[in-house]
């Protein structure tokens, strides 16, 4: 391995780690923000409300990322009247295609990640609040939330973790975050053993320092607990 290579190309490479943070920050901020109704939509007795959330998340659970991204980045080109429309200013870029492609992607899983941890609240504690006459709202804000997003968390973690990589996806479409420059790069210099050894080590500093992040909300969420 020419590690001469490896310290001349870590700047450049570097450059890279902004835009795939953005598209991590943008895409897990919206992600969660999607995934919330549909993980109480997912939870509720109504089956208007349960199959469409139950249905989105199957498509998006059961088919590939990179599958969602081309047919969101290639696909809507295709029709006239979106080519037409307010929405070709965003579709027509690959940044916000990748946005739309990846928040979509977590929303689903995110949301069965919340689905369950909604439900591994214990019964007992919820009948014993409504026993006393706390409302919906409450309940939800004061017993459950608190509880389920301790419970949820080591999974979104994973789920966050697994986004930061897949947004390597994104090169696919010409947008140069990390993996899209190492190419670039690559093509350049005919160094792939070099230049992707160096890739994968920066996303594996990115992914060590999002995990740590996770462990120490984690440890402040901690005081939410309750032992059974």
């Amino acid at each position: 391995m020419n590690l001469q290579i490896v310290m001349e190309y870590t700047p450049e490479i570097l450059a890279g780690v902004v835009v795939t943070m953005k598209l991590v920050v943008v895409t897990m901020v919206l992600g969660l923000l999607l995934a919330v109704p549909l993980a109480l939509c997912r939870n509720a007795k109504s089956k208007w409300l349960s199959i469409p959330a139950y249905a989105y998340i199957y498509f998006f659970r059961g088919t590939p990322l990179l599958v969602q991204l081309f047919i969101i980045y290639y696909g809507f080109s295709q029709f006239e009247s979106i080519r037409q429309s307010f929405l070709w200013t965003f579709l027509s870029e690959s940044y916000w295609c990748s946005i739309l492609a990846f928040t979509l992607n977590t929303a689903a899983y995110t949301a069965e990640i919340l689905r369950g941890a909604i439900k591994s609240v214990p019964q007992g504690q919820i009948e014993a609040a409504l026993s006393v006459g706390m409302s919906p709202i409450k309940l939800y804000t004061r017993i459950i939330s608190p509880q389920a997003a301790l419970i949820a968390l080591p999974g979104y973690c994973n789920e966050s973790v697994l986004m930061m990589k897949g947004t390597s996806l994104a090169s696919t479409v010409a947008l140069l975050e990390i993996t899209g420059i190492t190419r670039n790069l690559i093509a350049e210099t005919f160094m792939p053993l070099e230049l992707f050894f160096l890739a994968g080590v920066i996303y594996m500093i990115i992914s060590t320092i999002m995990i740590g992040g996770f462990k120490l909300l984690e440890a402040s969420l901690s005081r939410f607990r309750v032992e059974i």
